[in-house]
């Protein structure tokens, strides 16, 4: 009977898991509606925004630091935009072992030399990259229990300053960008310095046709202004495409819980059966046995 009890016991347990990863998944579910729609909204500003200030840029013969390249590349920056919260399945190893890989093929030289710095946002990116011992310029843990422009253009407009300053030449984002519920797809983009050719490339339709465009007021002071605001919205579009990734993650990693919990539920029921059903048969061969020896005696 001990065997029995034992079995109970992991039933109720495995049944009250279920439970909490079926909530888990209806609780992903209804953020991950919102997430949707906040990053639907933001897809096209963001892309229009960015076809814009590719066309200012490239017909323009004004100048920005914004867009300066420097001659010698001597410190990195890389933003790595994770989550605060686990229970996602692979959604923050994948993205992190991508990145390791980039900075291995790519950044080998600036990590090996110290000067590869990177920003950490959400709880996950933090702790993994601080345990490998990566150095880790700033942080930011719990940025997703209220995710706000206003935060995001903060952590912008302080790289922008520090690009300006010529303390970071070169500036990445890696994120996991929204593909479907179940898919996610890893992005690492160079964000700073700007180059008005890849970011024509990018938003570049069939038409050959060039516009000569009449700048009120003049050029310089329209991409200093629009500038910033480009790399604010790309910082903002990374985040809430990490944001509607993570809820699909945890929805879909969760929704694979309860159906492991249902199908682990229902060998445990069948091995209780049967150890019930062995237990019932002993005890009637022991009932028949001492019936049968009080009826010889």
């Amino acid at each position: 009977m001990a065997n029995l009890r034992d079995i109970r016991n992991r039933i109720s347990t495995v049944n009250n898991t279920q439970q909490i990863t079926k909530a888990m998944k209806m609780v992903a579910a209804a953020k991950l509606r919102k997430a949707q729609d906040r990053m639907i909204e933001t897809r096209p500003y963001a892309a229009k925004l960015q076809d814009v200030v590719g066309r200012l840029a490239g017909n323009s013969s004004a100048e920005n630091p914004i867009m300066r390249v420097a001659d010698d590349i001597s410190e990195v920056l890389l933003i790595v935009i994770g989550s605060d919260r686990g229970l996602c399945g692979g959604f923050n190893n994948n993205l992190f072992k991508e990145v390791e890989i980039f900075i291995q093929n790519e950044l080998g030289e600036f990590h090996k030399n110290g000067t590869l710095s990177l920003i950490t946002i959400g709880k996950k990116a933090t702790a993994h990259f601080k345990k490998r011992n990566y150095k880790i310029s700033e942080s930011h843990p719990g940025f997703f229990d209220s995710i706000s422009y206003d935060a995001s253009s903060a952590i912008m407009n302080q790289v922008i300053d520090s690009f300006t300053s010529e303390v970071y030449d070169e500036v990445f984002i890696a994120f996991n960008e929204f593909k479907s519920v179940i898919a996610q797809n890893r992005k690492i983009d160079k964000v700073l310095p700007i180059d008005p050719s890849e970011i024509s490339a990018d938003n570049s339709d069939d038409s050959n046709e060039v516009i000569d465009y009449i700048f009120e007021p003049d050029s310089e002071a329209i991409l200093a202004q629009l500038l910033p605001l480009h790399l604010n919205m790309q910082l903002w579009k990374a985040v809430l495409e990490s944001n509607a990734s993570e809820q699909g993650a945890r929805m879909s990693a969760m929704d694979s819980a309860t159906e492991n919990a249902k199908e682990l539920e229902r060998d445990l029921r069948l091995k209780y059966n049967q150890a019930r059903q062995s237990a019932i048969t002993t005890e009637i061969s022991e009932i028949v046995s001492g019936a049968q020896a009080l009826s010889d005696s």
